[in-house]
């Protein structure tokens, strides 16, 4: 048994909807960040950066326990574990893995701050508003470019997609019209129609 621990956000969903595409049993455990749950003393030790998500497997390595946090990293984990959504294949493993760091390090990120200063921040920044919505709508050039003649990201369904996906989902917050990127477009109607990513995209 898998214990996640997470909240209503971009990273969680991408772990959430990972376990329920590999059947995996698990429970959930909501970690209210709103609420500053993440910085309890018994969250820290699952996860150092009192960030979600952040999962303990009783069945780890050897069987013995482990805990993970960083989502890129439980991705890469349960797919290990599971010998899914990551490819045996170096070239296609590799270019999972490209496109898994791609948003860890861009997608994630930057459109993380544009929904900061375009939705949540106390006074509203131009500067900043203008920098993020920007950089949001360049990285959605790059996934729109990529998707160009491809069902998936990487050509089959695969944790890259799980990673970019609840990002995308978020598309008003970084004032992106959908309809200016028709590859991604797409992508998203057909992930949005598999079962298991619906399910994940409603945990917690």
């Amino acid at each position: 048994m898998i214990d996640l621990y997470t909240w209503g956000t971009p990273n969680g969903r991408k772990i959430s909807i990972m376990l329920e595409a590999c059947r995996l049993h698990y429970n959930v455990h909501p970690i209210d960040i709103q609420a500053g749950a993440q910085y309890s003393e018994e969250f820290l030790r699952i996860s150092p950066n009192n960030k979600i998500p952040a999962i303990v497997d009783e069945d780890g390595p050897g069987g013995e326990p482990i805990s993970l946090f960083e989502s890129g990293a439980i991705l890469i984990y349960l797919a290990e574990k599971t010998g899914q959504f990551l490819s045996d294949s170096p070239l296609q493993r590799y270019k999972t893995l490209e496109w898994l760091m791609w948003q860890m390090g861009g997608f994630g990120p930057f459109l993380g701050q544009a929904h900061h200063f375009n939705r949540f921040a106390p006074e509203q920044i131009p500067y900043a508003m203008e920098r993020y919505t920007k950089e949001a709508q360049r990285l959605w050039g790059v996934l729109d470019k990529q998707l160009s003649g491809r069902e998936f990201v990487v050509d089959e369904l695969s944790i890259a997609d799980f990673a970019i996906y609840p990002w995308a989902c978020r598309y008003e917050w970084q004032h992106v019209d959908t309809s200016d990127f028709p590859n991604v477009k797409a992508w998203m109607d057909k992930m949005a129609g598999l079962p298991f990513v619906e399910r994940g995209m409603q945990v917690p």
